[in-house]
């Protein structure tokens, strides 16, 4: 069945512009066909076409579906964009796919990448939350300094990967505590600066390592993802 994204649906029976083009013009369905809505909240409903106009799709619910699967965390990934964008969006996808809460773009010191388009990164998360059956949208933050962002409040667990040496470093696995919230920084393709990392520990993140592999910025942000749905499995 078709999934549509349709953020206002509590409050107006339509789907947006992008959407109602997709579902009239693109997928030509007609009046009376059945199809899945989502919020991006949370909540997914199935309902029946009312109007298939290409601007304005009218739909009627017919019932609210209970979410398959209710987490008890959250799993916010903080990472710095790739020089090749199409990596970064491959996580993105993926990602969300595996459920991903919050994320959020860095620029470092290192970065190669200082602009992003958050327009075209939004639309690759509503993809794949309907692609994946998802009910909820990952809330996306573009880019943000390191700096500032290391500061702000965080209500659960905060980690650091990267590459050096350091005494204080463990593996994720052994850091995180199962059924926490947690949010976890992934560094540019030339890793944070010594300074940053530092800042970061300062501000309690606590260094973490993802493998006994070095790995590319896009395969790190995924892995640690997993790790987290793993550790909660």
């Amino acid at each position: 069945m078709h999934v549509f994204y349709t953020p206002d649906i509590k409050t107006a029976l339509e789907m947006p512009e992008d959407e109602s083009l997709h579902c009239a013009k693109v997928l030509r369905l007609p009046e009376g066909e059945e199809v899945v809505l989502t919020d991006g909240k949370g909540s997914l409903f199935r309902a029946r076409i009312v109007r298939a106009h290409p601007k304005r799709c009218a739909v009627e619910i017919l019932e609210e579906i209970p979410a398959s699967h209710h987490r008890d965390f959250s799993v916010h990934i903080a990472v710095a964009p790739t020089k090749n964008i199409d990596r970064t969006e491959w996580f993105a996808e993926k990602a969300t796919e595996i459920g991903l809460d919050a994320l959020t773009l860095l620029r470092c010191r290192y970065s190669e990448r200082k602009e992003v388009k958050n327009d075209r990164i939004q639309k690759i998360l509503v993809s794949a939350m309907k692609q994946s059956l998802k009910a909820t949208l990952p809330v996306l933050d573009g880019l943000v300094s390191f700096s500032d962002f290391v500061k702000m409040p965080f209500d659960g667990q905060k980690f650091i990967a990267h590459c050096y040496d350091d005494s204080d470093k463990k593996s994720l696995t052994s850091q995180y505590k199962k059924g926490e919230n947690v949010l976890i920084l992934i560094g540019p393709e030339g890793d944070f600066s010594e300074e940053e990392v530092a800042l970061a520990k300062q501000n309690g993140f606590l260094p973490v390592s993802l493998s006994s592999s070095r790995l590319r910025t896009e395969t790190a942000a995924l892995v640690a993802c997993h790790t987290i749905h793993i550790l909660n499995d």
